[in-house]
């Protein structure tokens, strides 16, 4: 969930009530969001530099911050805007405003045009203007913190939309939002006093820390998208960065706003969330100045769309679910304490859905902030009424009983990291990467976590690795999953249940793995030998092991562990000194015996 950090005397303030921490946090249950943390910037910059005894001696006067947990699809309280709006209207203190469009004082809408060539790129574009709007310090970092909010969490760092916020009286309409060769695009960017073509701008941002994470969402294309305005200002270069020109500052007044896309559905929802969230610090609160956006195929639509929506819900439907017996006017009641405007008609519920509650999708949704302002704890404790009784699931059972015996065995469990890198996975154990056997992480951040990994080997050995100080023998196991492709499943991969050990001493213990072997089928009940039971063959397929010191485990036909010892090679990629051994077993088919 996203946490929105607010500073606890402005809250305060515009609640109009003073709370203590207890009692904030006991408001935040109630509303279905939580008070994650109460610190301050010190601490929090304290931390960051990782200096935590300057963080014990913070001075008392310090700003309180507010870290709150916020649910990921309720946009509309990711600043303190938008939180105090909705806890004034859940305690009952404030009505929920009204959000109108109104037309711009001379009387000429600002108007859009978009191009046919951005279709190749970033096709979409929606605008508005927040007019006569007032900024301080606080209202303009709020301001500008929501954009980074949006940006990471709907607008999915920008790569389905990209804000662009601009002082309207430096800047001149007609605006037209266009993609053009990189060379053709000249501006000063956003900080900066040099003017850059587009190309050398994509050069400039590779060693900056924030902006280059967005270079690859456009860096590829022949055309890069650009707004320009009537004179042939550049406003901004989507998703990187925007013009010096139009740059907003504290003695804004009229702020113009235009969110590019891949999504249209998403960059309306991000528009509306600006200007509804902003709109009260304007010169007539709660109005927006719509724009006129003219699209490629030559239709012109207005935005933004602060028009309410209707949803039908039956108090049946509410009721048998939440577990209450409520009357419809009451339900409608609890429902406008949740900024959704109700009317009862009978035993249904007509629910207007203002343009912040992007969240409200289905019933489902108008049910949950029913159970919400009832109160969680208001709800009577009621036993199932069903006959199945829970427990375990087979697999996960007997995983448990595996952890035990090799427990007592005298091994000590381990966990690692089910993602790692294609290089731990396959190169440092000797084993062939096909690209048809692992399942890849598609925006992997780190080559640490490019893969979901096929065996517990390499995470035995890297646990190996930091532990080279540990006095021998090293007896350690891990009963885990590991994901193997398969386009026979529902989602083109599958979850395989193993349990690995690995030995380390003086010598290489190929004898202790090999044991393991025989009283793992022991304690399973499966004989050696047999057409029931199981079998040992010399040698297996595995580059990880010692040629001549490996051995393959089969039943009922089928290769279900292998064992040996470690290959000398792979020791030395890890940085081991000591022979080991290993041994590694899929549980599955073993389950129901």
């Amino acid at each position: 969930m996203p946490t929105v950090g607010v500073g606890r005397d402005l809250l305060m303030k515009s609640l109009g009530q003073n709370y203590t921490d207890d009692e904030f946090d006991e408001l935040c249950f109630e509303f279905g969001i939580e008070l994650d943390e109460v610190t301050s910037e010190k601490q929090m910059a304290a931390r960051m530099a990782g200096k935590a005894e300057e963080a014990e001696v913070i001075e008392q006067d310090d700003e309180v911050i507010y870290k709150i947990d916020i649910p990921a699809n309720r946009y509309d309280l990711l600043c303190l805007e938008g939180l105090q709006m909705s806890l004034n209207v859940f305690r009952e203190k404030a009505q929920y405003p009204n959000f109108r469009l109104v037309e711009p004082p001379l009387g000429k809408r600002q108007h859009m045009t978009i191009k046919p060539e951005t279709l190749l790129i970033r096709p979409f574009v929606v605008c508005a203007v927040l007019r006569g709007i007032t900024f301080d310090q606080a209202r303009y970092a709020s301001f500008i913190d929501l954009q980074d909010k949006l940006h990471q969490n709907i607008c999915r760092k920008r790569s389905l939309v990209a804000i662009g916020t601009h002082d309207l009286n430096t800047i001149q309409g007609p605006f037209t939002y266009e993609a053009l060769p990189p060379e053709d695009i000249k501006f000063t960017p956003l900080k900066q006093t040099k003017e850059f073509n587009a190309k050398d701008l994509m050069e400039f941002y590779k060693s900056d820390l924030k902006l280059r994470q967005f270079l690859p969402l456009i860096n590829t294309s022949p055309v890069f998208p650009v707004i320009y305005d009537a004179n042939r200002t550049v406003l901004s270069l989507p998703p990187i960065i925007n013009g010096a020109h139009s740059a907003i500052s504290l003695a804004t007044t009229d702020v113009f706003i235009e969110c590019t896309a891949t999504d249209l559905n998403k960059a309306n929802v991000v528009l509306n969330t600006m200007v509804t969230m902003f709109s009260m610090y304007c010169k007539e609160p709660f109005t927006v100045e719509p724009v006129e956006v003219t699209d490629a195929q030559g239709a012109t639509t207005t935005c933004p769309n602060l028009a309410s929506r209707t949803v039908e819900v039956d108090m049946e439907y509410i009721n048998s679910r939440v577990g209450t017996s409520l009357s419809s006017d009451k339900a409608a009641k609890l429902l406008t304490k949740m900024c959704l405007d109700t009317t009862a008609n009978g035993d249904k519920l007509s629910v207007k859905v203002p343009p912040t509650r992007s969240d409200v999708l289905h019933p489902c949704d108008i049910m949950e902030d029913v159970a919400i302002a009832y109160g969680y704890n208001n709800l009577k404790w009621e036993v199932p009424r069903t006959v199945t009784v829970a427990k375990q699931q087979p697999i996960n059972c007997f995983a448990d009983l595996v952890r035990g015996e090799l427990a007592q065995a005298g091994f000590t469990e381990v966990l690692t990291w089910i993602l790692g890198s294609r290089a731990d996975n396959f190169e440092m154990v000797n084993r062939q990467d096909d690209l048809a056997k692992a399942a890849q992480i598609s925006n992997a951040k780190t080559f640490d976590f490019e893969v979901v990994r096929t065996s517990l080997v390499p995470g035995l050995l890297k646990t190996l690795s930091c532990n080279k100080e540990a006095p021998l023998p090293v007896k350690i196991f891990e009963v885990s999953d590991v994901v193997e492709l398969d386009p026979e499943a529902d989602v083109g991969a599958r979850n395989i249940r193993r349990a690995a050990v690995l030995f380390s001493g003086a010598t290489s213990g190929f004898e202790v793995t090999h044991g393991v072997v025989d009283r793992m089928m022991e304690m399973m009940g499966v004989p050696a030998g047999g057409e029931r039971g199981y079998t040992i063959q010399p040698g297996c397929k595995d580059g990880c092991f010692f040629p001549g010191r490996s051995a393959t485990v089969t039943y009922q036909d089928k290769p279900v562990a292998v064992f040996g010892v470690v290959h000398p090679e792979v020791l030395e990629r890890f940085g081991l000194s000591n022979p080991a051994s290993v041994m590694e077993l899929d549980l599955e088919p073993f389950v129901n015996l």
